[in-house]
């Protein structure tokens, strides 16, 4: 009867657990999920503004962080078709941070940017005037399985990832 209980026990601690790790996001380290674009759907406008345009929104192609503490990081690709050249080269995305992250080596303060993976393997954070924020050298992952648009990953090293294809930055709190 006693190892009848505990067998039951077993089961039910096994069957909790599945419960808990079974949502489409993936929990990080220290209680942050890293978002799938059916998770920010929900948080990201349909439109952003930048450099005096409205324009669409990529949800489809989104991604994001929800931190442990309640705050998000969310980017979404962005349709550039109405902007000039210049500014569709850098502004490929709609990048929103509730709190300061580190990108690389650089403090960004959290706010409403425009992000672009340029060429050079560089990457580049705008205001919403199209002024240079700041630059960065970008990486490349050979090893990801299914490149993307964009998408926001873990970072195997701590922190977190966003990826245009294979080119990547870290960022992090």
């Amino acid at each position: 009867m006693r190892l009848n209980a505990i067998s039951k026990l077993t089961v039910a601690a096994a069957l909790g657990l599945a419960f808990m790790v079974s949502p489409l996001r993936i929990t990080a380290q220290g209680g942050d999920t890293v978002l799938k674009p059916a998770d920010t759907q929900k948080l990201l406008p349909a439109s952003a503004y930048y450099k005096g345009q409205s324009a669409t929104t990529q949800l489809r192609n989104s991604g994001g962080v929800k931190f442990a503490d309640g705050y998000y990081l969310l980017a979404t690709m962005i349709d550039t078709s109405g902007y000039s050249s210049d500014v569709a080269a850098k502004y490929q995305a709609y990048f929103v941070t509730e709190v300061p992250i580190k990108l690389g080596s650089h403090s960004l303060p959290a706010g409403v940017y425009g992000i672009g993976f340029i060429p050079g393997n560089k990457f580049v954070v705008t205001d919403v005037g199209a002024h240079d924020v700041l630059t960065l050298t970008s990486a490349t992952d050979d090893a990801i399985k299914r490149p993307m648009p964009l998408q926001v990953l873990a970072d195997p090293a701590g922190g977190f990832r966003l990826y245009e294809g294979r080119r990547y930055v870290h960022f992090s709190r």
